[in-house]
């Protein structure tokens, strides 16, 4: 018998029972497509992470107050923690970001932002009104270090911060709140009671996870703090390396000034952490690598469920077919073609599931899922539709096995 007529009386055994072949095919269907889609899901919220990050520069670090005794040297961006003794802690200052300015101190830094934030700020255009999430006071520097582009209008300028000029640059979702479909290029918006003219409006950025991106405002430092923080410690410092290559050692030139500054010495705890987006971007990486394998691995065990299946059918079709076996191994049928046949069912059952599998799991990529556009990974297609075989294989083994070992006179004398 060849394997022309082995496949033939194998599709044969399996449309004589197309409900149970349907159903064991939905198994193995199942178990590929929850791989292929889950993996999938995975590197979508990877590459989206991945995205966000990089918006804000692999050369940018962000520097901010620390008063839980670790931070400078250390924190998830900045090296190892230091666990020394804590120092006086304090803040940081207007004149700590002149420091880190000094090009001779600091000669792979290419700029440093100040910045203060507004703990809550209500917007008001005619009758609109708008709690901003986040205004922002920062020099012009910030813009370029932030990737923050601006769509209509401009940036402000050094001259406007030098004098101190209430101007104002808003998010899409800020200018959408208060002007609607009005172009708000010149007009004057009210923030907390203080004129703020409006010089531009930031391109669309998206929303990060719970908070929207867009609902922003920025205005020159001097200006949010006469008007509305006061002039007190700074929030943050973002400061932009020279090039991708030259992070480290800015953030090198940026702890040494900073530990002579704050007194930080010997083995103490400096009151600041760095936050280098180039080490948490890597970090980032080998999480959700991590988490994709998580995912990945969980949804293989509906693949071993959808296999168990395969081995239940066939034991069945098996027990069934007994006088079929006898009969054909009573006229000269070898134990290979039964073996072969068998094989071949359970085969075709994981093949057909798996690829179904596969069709379903591209569909399913074309749709958002939970907020994040999946990213099909080719080789978890190869990878399932591989184990989905592999699967009829094993699994269908043992009944094929048995099948085959069935002597002709106890077959024929099966009821």
């Amino acid at each position: 018998m060849n394997r022309l007529e082995i496949l033939r009386f194998a599709l044969r055994g399996l449309l004589a029972n197309k409900m149970r072949s349907a159903l064991t095919t939905l198994g193995i269907l199942i178990g590929v497509a929850a791989v292929i889609l889950l993996v999938a899901v995975g590197e979508g919220s990877s590459q989206s992470i991945q995205k966000n990050i990089q918006r804000l520069g692999a050369n940018t670090l962000t520097i901010s107050p620390s008063f839980t005794g670790g931070g400078g040297r250390g924190g998830p961006a900045g090296g190892g923690q230091n666990t020394g003794p804590r120092t006086q802690a304090r803040q940081l200052t207007l004149a700590d970001a002149e420091a880190l300015a000094d090009r001779a101190a600091a000669p792979s830094v290419a700029s440093v932002s100040p910045v203060v934030t507004a703990g809550s700020a209500t917007a008001t255009y005619e009758a609109a009104s708008h709690d901003i999430g986040q205004l922002v006071g920062t020099y012009p520097s910030y813009f370029e270090a932030m990737n923050k582009q601006v769509a209509r209008g401009t940036y402000f300028f050094n001259d406007d911060v030098l004098a101190a000029r209430k101007v104002m640059v808003l998010g899409t979702t800020v200018a959408e709140e208060l002007f609607g479909d009005l172009d708000p290029i010149g007009r004057q918006v009210g923030v907390s009671g203080v004129p703020f003219t409006v010089v531009g409006v930031l391109k669309e950025s998206g929303s990060t996870g719970m908070q929207d991106a867009d609902d922003v405002a920025l205005a020159p430092l001097p200006a949010v703090q006469q008007s509305l923080t006061g002039f007190g410690p700074l929030g943050s410092i973002v400061v932009r390396a020279t090039g991708a290559s030259a992070t480290a050692s800015a953030q090198a030139e940026v702890t040494a000034i900073l530990n002579q500054r704050h007194g930080v010495t010997g083995g103490a705890a400096a009151d600041y952490r760095i936050l280098n987006q180039a080490t948490l971007q890597e970090t980032v990486s080998a999480a959700t690598g991590t988490f994709t394998v998580l995912l990945g691995a969980v949804a293989a065990i509906s693949l071993l469920v959808g296999g168990i299946g395969i081995t239940n059918i066939m034991l069945v079709t098996v027990t069934e077919r007994t006088r079929e076996i006898g009969i054909r191994k009573a006229i000269g049928a070898p134990r290979g073609a039964i073996l072969g046949q068998f094989l071949m069912e359970a085969t075709l059952l994981s093949l057909v599931g798996g690829l179904s599998g596969v069709l379903v799991a591209f569909a399913g990529t074309r749709f958002t899922i939970a907020g994040i556009e999946p990213v099909l990974v080719p080789s978890s297609v190869a990878l399932a539709l591989g184990v989905s075989v592999g699967i009829g294989l094993f699994f269908g083994g043992y009944p094929a096995n048995r099948a085959a070992k069935l002597r002709p006179i106890q077959a024929l004398r099966h009821e």
